[in-house]
């Protein structure tokens, strides 16, 4: 039985997967599938990209919004970080439930099958590859913690502490690729292996992408590929394992830092009370919530961002109403349970960077000339889908769009599973050996478009999606203003 192992390189973008930057990727890549029109999912951040990846869902679908979100289940005036100490306190105030979705590692588990992460990163992308362990025989294994917990003090035991984080993150990538190498693929032999790899992204937070710095996060993490790929070789499992190499989400660089709570509050919307706003800041996008939700707090403060010039695209949720001038969130996957009433994207360019990487954007955060996303922009909304193995083709460029929801129903299509026709993604099969050639997938593309005049101006908003039967992606998102 053919045997995954998903490789995740944090921030990863299509452009970096080169022989001067990632000689072991790019070859992999030239013998496999490269995935031309590969999405994330909006806001492009992490950890709701992490919970897309497995569950094959939106992120209204699986309920986690962004990084830092509220979960009014639990208190509707508190900016909710998804992180481990609170996804665990999420899963005791509901039963266990953290996600709104099954993950792979419960699908999995169900038909006797096993999934195993082991993630060097944030807790809270750790934390959603297996956030319900009692329903599942698989584990996630992170510096800090692991799934279930009984395993940390073994891991400890047999590998050691972990290594201090640095720049680039070299120790903790190499000694989490020795526990996915020694433990989890010559012991546990899982059905789907994953290993996610926190650079480029840390680096690229630092210093930008393409700096000294993140180059040296490239050659290391490509290097950290490589010896896994050695490994399979001479264990004799290369020729008997699909591998699927991927990104969450794509990169710009920081245009200037808006201090948006400062300026909501100034503006006169308080934090908590009658028609009190939380502000979530997620880097690139920022998400809103009304106290009431929805309603004429939402209306109001929809309107003074349409005038503000570092807003771009603004999405609105079923729960917030019609609000003029704003698109709908599900236009991104993102209505649903734990929705936010507006979402907004940040304005964004196609300018180059210091080292001639194209795209900016403002932020909620971080430094100008320092990487960011949240946004979308193409260039964050561009990411890296690479694979091969016995039962994909080889030397192949597919212009067919793909997402981030495409890798559970792939994996679980590979298996040979039913559950993938659930999901939001939809099985890559045109990448299949056997599957359909590219001109005999349809895809249509749509643009969405809306105008609304604030105070003699004209903001208007544009927003470009892309369809594969049942599924759309978001392929950009932008304002003008007249």
């Amino acid at each position: 039985m053919t045997q995954i192992f998903i490789m995740v390189f944090d921030g990863l973008q299509p452009s970096q997967v080169i022989p001067e930057l990632m000689p072991r990727l790019s070859a992999f890549a030239d013998s496999g599938v490269r995935f031309q029109k590969h999405h994330p999912v909006f806001p492009t951040v992490t950890r709701i990209n992490a919970a897309s990846m497995v569950t094959g869902r939106y992120p209204g679908g699986h309920g986690l919004a962004a990084n830092t979100m509220v979960m009014r289940e639990m208190d509707p005036g508190e900016q909710f970080a998804v992180l481990e100490p609170g996804l665990r306190r999420l899963a005791e105030h509901n039963g266990g439930r953290v996600l709104l979705s099954p993950p792979l590692a419960e699908i999995l588990a169900h038909y006797g099958k096993q999934y195993v992460a082991v993630g060097v990163g944030t807790s809270g992308n750790a934390f959603v590859h297996n956030p319900h362990p009692e329903f599942s025989n698989g584990a996630t294994i992170h510096p800090e913690f692991c799934l279930p917990d009984d395993l940390h003090p073994e891991v400890i035991r047999r590998f050691g502490e972990w290594p201090d984080e640095e720049y680039p993150n070299t120790a903790r990538v190499q000694h989490a690729g020795k526990i996915v190498t020694d433990y989890v693929m010559a012991e546990r032999r899982p059905d789907v292996t994953l290993f996610w790899s926190s650079e480029p992204d840390k680096s690229q937070h630092r210093d930008g992408v393409n700096s000294d710095l993140g180059k040296q996060a490239l050659a290391m993490a490509d290097s950290e590929f490589g010896r896994v790929l050695d490994w399979l070789d001479e264990n004799g499992r290369l020729d008997e394992t699909d591998i699927i190499v991927l990104s969450d989400h794509g990169y710009s660089t920081i245009t200037d830092v808006i201090p948006i709570e400062a300026m909501v509050r100034d503006a006169g919307f308080p934090a908590s009370g009658e028609n009190g706003v939380v502000v979530a800041p997620n880097g690139g996008s920022v998400i809103f919530y009304a106290n009431p939700p929805g309603g004429a707090t939402a209306e109001r403060l929809a309107r003074w961002l349409m005038t503000q010039p570092w807003c771009g695209a603004l999405l609105s949720s079923g729960a917030a109403g019609s609000i003029a001038g704003t698109l709908p969130l599900e236009l991104a996957g993102g209505d649903g349970e734990r929705a936010p009433d507006l979402a907004m994207s940040f304005a964004w360019n196609h300018d180059d960077n210091a080292q001639g990487v194209p795209g900016h954007a403002f932020s909620a955060g971080g430094a100008p000339g320092a990487g960011q996303h949240g946004s979308m922009s193409p260039h964050e909304l561009r990411n890296t889908l690479i694979a091969g193995g016995p039962s994909f083709k080889s030397g192949m460029l597919n212009d067919i769009p793909s997402g981030n929801v495409d890798l559970a129903p792939t994996v679980l299509a590979l298996l040979e599973l039913p559950g993938g026709e659930h999901m939001d993604g939809r099985e890559l099969s045109e990448a299949f050996v056997g599957g359909p050639e590219q001109r005999e997938v349809d895809v249509t593309s749509e643009h969405h478009t809306v105008r609304r005049t604030v105070f003699k101006r004209t903001y208007h908003q544009i927003i470009r999606t892309s369809r594969v039967g049942d599924t759309q992606y978001l392929d950009e998102g932008e304002a003008r203003r007249d």
